[in-house]
């Protein structure tokens, strides 16, 4: 039987209430929402390799045996500098990495479509948003299911006080104190600063609210087609704190319950 749950209109009080589609009884499978969040991840990757004859434009040449020396490749004189071989200065690298490495990870497009009921499932259940760190304080139902303004909101500030009135606040208040500089070079590679992740908005159509809400730290707008196991589950850990919207749940319906394409 399908679980009826309210719908909360923008001063955080129940307007309704909707039942939510069978997907959130899914069982949650941490296994299968990690590898396919590994899947997406890995298709960013940058592929790495070295040019073949690095280290290999020398006439370095090994002297043999009988010298008392080591039979590395050396350059030609006096000084016998090491060449060529793993190990000396300037020399090639024993096993570079190459451009030709497949390094996109794939799995079975059912098992993908099963990674994202389950994630969607466990933002449902309480007990896996808080295990994921995330604080529930002041939130009146998980999952939080809101009336369809919130997708027409244009305004930063109309979003911050929403989401304080649903009670969000407490999460909100976890991301600001964890924004901090991050150790080590990183901060020379274009990541100078690290935060924890908030909450997440899904939405039926992104009528504004997306760039309203890209100024909230830790706040990600993701229309309902766009949903995937990393945004739902960043870091391959499931459970992230997300509110709906009425129309967001609706449309989860019609795509993936009733047999139409998304």
């Amino acid at each position: 039987m399908a679980k009826t749950v309210k719908v909360f209109d923008l001063d955080g009080k129940p307007a309704g209430k909707i039942k939510l589609p069978p997907i959130f009884e899914t069982p949650i499978r941490p296994d299968v929402i990690k590898r396919a969040v590994l899947a997406i991840q890995s298709a960013r990757f940058q592929p790495q390799g070295r040019d073949p004859m690095a280290g290999k434009r020398t006439t370095a040449e090994s002297r043999g045996v009988g010298l008392g020396i080591a039979r590395i490749p050396r350059i030609k004189g006096p000084r016998g500098t090491g060449a060529f071989a793993p190990g000396t200065v300037g020399g090639r690298l024993a096993h570079p990495p190459t451009s030709e490495k497949k390094i996109v990870k794939k799995i079975p497009r059912k098992e993908k479509r099963l990674a994202l009921f389950s994630a969607i499932a466990a933002t449902a259940s309480k007990e896996m948003v808080v295990s994921r760190g995330h604080s529930v304080e002041g939130i009146p139902q998980i999952p939080l299911v809101v009336a369809n303004e919130l997708e027409g909101l244009k305004k930063t500030r109309d979003v911050e006080e929403t989401l304080i009135k649903l009670g969000v606040l407490a999460d909100l208040y976890r991301v600001r104190e964890s924004i901090k500089v991050r150790a080590g070079k990183g901060k020379l590679r274009g990541r100078k600063m690290k935060q924890a992740v908030g909450p997440l908005i899904v939405v039926a159509e992104d009528k504004g609210v997306g760039e309203a809400a890209r100024n909230i730290p830790g706040v990600e707008v993701v229309p309902v087609k766009s949903l995937n196991a990393e945004v739902l589950a960043p870091g391959t850990h499931p459970g992230r704190l997300t509110i709906w919207t009425a129309s967001a749940i609706e449309t989860l319906d019609k795509l993936y319950c009733r047999g139409e394409e998304a």
